[in-house]
């Protein structure tokens, strides 16, 4: 890493830039896809575009770096890239041995198998002994040798070097199942010519923090990327709370609350007012994104908020 990336803030490095580069899948629906219009949509993008609306002002000012996995993290270790949102697992050999850190979870999944249904497989067990498509760069490798090692089973991973390549091991029939994270798995189904032809099994092999990626040399830039992603769930409990006052009015106060404390984060205080108007809260880029409107329907689960049973916890604001 150079001296110069060292000693300039990114901030001040982003708005000097006037755009926020951002490192993001290849396209899966749902999470961080382009459209035939060229628009990038999806939960990944939509957690950048806040941290786009908060630090430039303007939540469309993204560079977006589509990147293979296995290239995710190097690209911004490189000062290719000033956030990596990109269904990316926070591991501790990651941010031990990778010079990042993780503001935080922007949703949790785990392990999944995408199945032709013809070939009749339930569970996990029963692909025992077979050749799996996985991801180069990914944790699916280590995440097979566990489950079925400690089963006393085992299987044959296929490493393919691209999403793309990965995908079509699966569906020209070289593999029985594609082994990724089970949202990623839902997007790239529902891009299948006949998707009701396959499957996602129930069951999940892993825990998949999904979370967002900085480089580890500037506190001052993972503390904004952090506050950033912690509002959007505070927005959504604000508003869920809103029983009296209504919705608008318990977005307006949340955003005031976490606006008083923008300067101390190199932000300004209307940085928060930005977020909403351009995201909206994490239930709305949710529901927006994998919800029923989105045609893929992934029930929240653990992307609920804790005071409905998921994990997502709003950190103090005040």
């Amino acid at each position: 890493m150079s001296i110069a990336t060292a000693v300039v803030p990114t901030l001040e490095t982003v708005r000097s830039a006037g755009t926020l580069r951002t490192v993001v899948s290849r396209g899966i629906r749902g999470l961080s896809f382009q459209t035939a219009g060229g628009l990038w949509s999806g939960l990944d993008v939509d957690i950048a575009r806040a941290v786009a609306a908060a630090t430039i002002g303007d939540a469309m000012a993204v560079t977006w770096l589509p990147t293979d996995p296995a290239r995710r993290l190097d690209r911004l270790i490189g000062d290719d890239a000033d956030l990596v949102t990109s269904n990316l697992s926070w591991t501790l050999g990651r941010e031990a041995g990778g010079s990042v850190l993780f503001p935080g979870v922007i949703a949790y999944d785990g392990e999944g198998f995408l199945v032709r249904a013809a070939d009749g497989f339930d569970t996990p067990e029963q692909l025992a002994g077979r050749r799996l498509a996985i991801q180069a760069g990914t944790t699916s490798a280590a995440n097979l040798n566990a489950w079925y090692g400690s089963r006393g089973l085992s299987v044959q991973p296929v490493t393919y070097a691209t999403p793309a390549d990965a995908i079509a091991g699966y569906v020209h029939g070289e593999c029985a199942a594609y082994v990724l994270d089970r949202m990623a798995l839902a997007g790239e189904r529902a891009a299948l010519p006949d998707a009701a032809a396959h499957r996602i099994l129930t069951e999940m092999i892993s825990r998949e923090p999904m979370a967002m990626a900085v480089r580890d040399d500037d506190p001052a830039w993972f503390r904004v990327c952090r506050w950033v992603l912690n509002f959007l769930f505070a927005a959504e409990h604000a508003a869920a709370q809103a029983s009296t006052v209504g919705r608008a009015a318990a977005l307006d106060a949340v955003a005031g609350t976490a606006g008083v404390n923008g300067p101390n984060l190199g932000l300004d205080e209307a940085w928060a007012r930005r977020v909403l108007a351009a995201v909206g809260t994490y239930g709305d880029i949710y529901d927006r994104n994998l919800g029923p409107s989105s045609g893929l329907d992934i029930p929240r689960g653990m992307n609920e908020l804790w005071t409905r049973g998921g994990l997502h916890y709003a950190l103090p604001l005040h």
